[in-house]
């Protein structure tokens, strides 16, 4: 006979959240158009009005929020000379997970002269939450690439901080099928007790990362020139042809203030739903 333990289990193992969408765009006559779209499980993405030249998509989750053993994976294909700007309906939030980590997997193709814009709302943890997330992105030499993440370690706005749980993020970014940039992060166990760390976060709740390809030194210049209105700690640099700006403040909304003022030296466009 099975523990009520073994039954609870096996109950929650079976609604486990999955979700996939997979999906390209091209370019013609100048016009952007989604090409097949496939979705499966609690994962939509919706796209609200037509542009005159590039297209905007919406990531949905209809599970909520994603729980510990949750998967999800998104396939993206930006065609040659076309425009995609992505991002989600709301904050993703990550529950508590008794059990194994969430996954996401992210795989993005930008073809010859396309531009592809990845400006998610920030992903929320909640204390204890697991999740192991990957980014694995091929450029073609001549395509161009803004990806913004923001990731916050407790609902701040309610006092609340994330103390135990395991983060692990990793990305990949290959350029003319040549590997430019890879790097894995991981944080478990007392995780705030490590941001804490001056050589972390410094008690920091938020973190982000705004990779932009192509990039050099004048847009580093350009993007320095915002430093005085920083409520966080900022870091930007270029190499192997991007730039990267790194962020550290005490809230998401600081946070998402210093991105916002990068990004706006950047010409990007944000999404409306930043904006509300």
């Amino acid at each position: 006979m099975r523990s009520d333990f073994s039954v609870t289990s096996g109950v929650f193992e079976a609604n486990r959240a999955r979700g996939a969408v997979r999906f390209d765009v091209h370019a013609r006559d100048g016009v952007t158009r989604r090409g097949v779209l496939h979705e499966s499980g609690s994962l939509r993405v919706r796209f609200p009005s037509p542009e005159s030249d590039g297209l905007s998509g919406v990531f949905v989750n209809t599970a909520g929020g994603i729980a510990g053993g949750d998967s999800f994976d998104i396939d993206i294909t930006a065609g040659q000379g076309s425009r995609l700007t992505l991002t989600t309906a709301a904050a993703e939030k990550v529950y508590r997970a008794p059990g194994a980590a969430a996954r996401l997997g992210v795989g993005l193709k930008v073809d010859e002269g396309a531009h592809l814009a990845w400006l998610p709302q920030e992903t929320i943890l909640f204390d204890r939450a697991k999740i192991h997330r990957r980014f694995d992105i091929a450029l073609d030499e001549n395509a161009s690439l803004l990806l913004c993440e923001i990731v916050v370690f407790g609902r701040t706005a309610m006092g609340e901080r994330m103390e135990q749980g395991e983060f692990v993020d990793r990305w990949r970014l290959r350029r003319g099928g040549r590997l430019v940039f890879a790097e894995t992060i991981r944080l478990d166990g007392n995780i705030g007790a490590k941001l804490d760390r001056s050589a972390v976060a410094k008690g920091g709740a938020a973190i982000g990362t705004a990779l932009i390809v192509p990039g050099d030194e004048t847009l580093i210049e350009r993007l320095r020139e915002a430093s005085d209105a920083f409520s966080g700690e900022v870091g930007i640099s270029a190499w192997n042809g991007f730039a990267m700006a790194r962020f550290c403040a005490q809230d998401a909304a600081r946070l998402r203030a210093d991105m916002m003022a990068v990004l706006a030296r950047t010409g990007a466009t944000l999404p409306r739903l930043w904006l509300n």
